[in-house]
């Protein structure tokens, strides 16, 4: 039997081996493979098969981190590799994708864009991962990064699905794009779903609205989801408009 111990020089002390959570890193190793495959999909002209592969990235990105607290698999391991794949399906191949269909007709304004929207995903990233301990559960700072990726890749899906190429749509494509690369490292709150029970009963209603739901997400799903994720996206604006505009009125009575 090997010893689980191994010698470690530099602190004159038997270090003990970490080993690696399987099931959480499986997830997200499958969320970096569906970022991979986007890339090269995109790469080879094949847009929807691009976009597709983003919005299961997104589902795989929601799933390991809830298996890990359900298995109580968390590790730092895992909180890093998830921030690298992350970087890759939600940074990099977006923006790739928007600039192999869109973006590349700009000349330099497209690849811009294209870097705009990447080094906004990094820093989003970054500054999640620094203020993950101090900052309100219920809200994130910034449009999180799987919900920017999902903004660009249900345009190319839609625009796909409508008939409408890549450069009949580069202007759309490039407001887009800089609007989601801007959002992510805005201070705009977003509110994060944290902090719903699901264990806690709710009204038959709420059910019956949430299969609607997915029935209307199957019966045309890049309209849907497109529309979804756009709301979303808007949502942070119009609860800053509201705020703002309450504080106003307070402080004019």
């Amino acid at each position: 039997m090997s010893d689980p111990y191994k010698y470690n020089p530099f602190v004159g002390r038997r270090a003990q081996r970490r080993g690696i959570f399987l099931l959480p890193n499986l997830f997200t190793t499958a969320a970096l493979f569906a970022g991979f495959f986007a890339i090269v999909q995109a790469m080879n002209g094949q847009f929807e098969l691009a976009a597709i592969a983003i919005f299961v990235a997104m589902v795989l990105d929601g799933l390991d981190g809830r298996v890990a607290r359900l298995t109580h698999t968390q590790s730092e391991f895992g909180a890093e590799y998830d921030s690298l794949s992350d970087m890759v399906s939600f940074g990099v191949a977006p923006a790739l994708i928007a600039y192999v269909w869109a973006l590349k007709g700009l000349g330099k304004l497209g690849w811009m864009a294209a870097f705009v929207y990447c080094v906004g995903a990094a820093l989003r990233l970054a500054r999640f991962n620094t203020q993950m301990e101090t900052s309100d559960k219920r809200y994130f700072q910034g449009l999180p990064s799987p919900a920017a990726a999902a903004l660009i890749a249900g345009l190319v899906w839609v625009m796909n699905e409508y008939g409408v190429s890549g450069s009949e749509a580069r202007w759309l494509a490039f407001i887009v794009t800089l609007f989601a690369g801007l959002t992510m490292v805005s201070n705009i709150r977003y509110y994060s779903g944290k902090d719903i029970n699901l264990r806690r009963s709710v009204p038959f209603m709420v059910v019956f609205l949430i299969a609607m739901g997915f029935v209307l997400i199957a019966y045309s799903p890049p309209e849907m989801l497109f529309t979804v994720v756009a709301l979303y996206a808007l949502s942070g604006y119009a609860m800053t408009g509201w705020m703002w505009l309450h504080r106003n009125n307070n402080k004019s009575v």
